[in-house]
């Protein structure tokens, strides 16, 4: 059985969703794959992130990311020098081009500095109240409803996942972990499968561990050593400044045999069994994460 890899853009900006979504597909298109998109659907408040200067490693890896440059001066003031504009509308052009190409499309959040720097605050009514409104304007321009969600950040509490099965999503992507899993939280299993990261992403591990642009697909590439990968990359990044490294990732994972699948097709593995999620850290991330334990069962 060939080593399969699955690709989950992380959606956060207006310019990474105007700019990088449509160079993105342009790359799948050549290459002949399909990708799993969670699109950020309310307003971009990027620049309100600055909150996280004081979180330990956050201003390392801004400076290691290059981030002025990476995201735009723009993007960061939106929120606070600048009004925080819409992501997905009035601008529908890229979200439908993604579903028109035949990618995989759902939510990532409403708005995705609120969720990644609040959730740990928030009641489940407001959390509610975020996800039913990504879901509706998914829904208004889709004309079906959203299947599953990832949230930003990998900032999950109980009653997140509690919200989730509420609304019935086919999976989630929220956690980092090694394989897909049924999720128990404060003693609570949940629904929908939980289908995690296994590889650091680029902003985590670019510039350290000796990883530089020039070694960083070989960096991956050795990481996916598992039946199952998924290889988390974003809009703002791969799909802009760091598009020739995605490129480069795509086209020397299939010379090596690498089969590319969507995400969803994790439900489809065996032997998914149930664990924990925890929070924890990730080597060059600031803050703590989603992370799956060992298996329960």
């Amino acid at each position: 059985m060939p080593k399969k890899i699955a690709i989950k853009i992380d959606v956060d900006t207006k310019r990474g969703y105007e700019q990088g979504v449509p160079n993105m597909l342009d790359v799948f298109q050549k290459n002949g794959i399909k990708a799993t998109f969670f699109f950020s659907m309310g307003p971009d408040n990027s620049g309100k992130a600055i909150r996280r200067i004081f979180r330990k490693g956050f201003l390392a890896k801004m400076l290691r990311t290059k981030a002025p440059s990476t995201y735009g001066l723009k993007t960061m003031m939106y929120g606070t020098v600048l009004p925080a504009p819409l992501i997905v509308e009035p601008n529908t052009a890229p979200f439908l081009r993604a579903m028109a190409d035949g990618h995989d499309c759902g939510i990532h959040c409403w708005d995705h500095v609120y969720w990644q720097d609040k959730l740990p605050g928030l009641s489940e009514e407001k959390i509610r109240l975020h996800l039913t409104k990504a879901c509706h304007l998914f829904e208004k321009i889709a004309h079906r409803k959203p299947r599953f969600c990832g949230a930003p950040g990998w900032q999950t509490t109980y009653k997140s996942l509690k919200v989730q099965q509420e609304l019935g999503f086919d999976f989630c992507s929220d956690v980092r972990g090694y394989y897909p899993f049924y999720p128990i939280m404060e003693g609570k299993e949940f629904s929908p499968l939980q289908i995690p990261g296994t590889l650091l992403t680029m902003d985590e591990v670019l510039g350290i561990m000796g990883v530089t642009e020039n070694n960083i697909v070989d960096y991956w590439l050795k990481n996916c050593d598992s039946i199952w990968n998924v290889f988390t990359i974003h809009a703002e990044m791969e799909g802009l400044s760091k598009l020739a490294v995605l490129g480069d990732f795509i086209v020397r994972a299939k010379a090596q045999g690498f089969e590319f699948v969507l995400l969803k097709e994790g439900k489809n593995l065996p032997n998914i069994k149930k664990c924990r999620v925890y929070a924890g850290n990730l080597p060059g991330r600031a803050g703590t994460v989603a992370l799956q334990s060992d298996p329960l069962n």
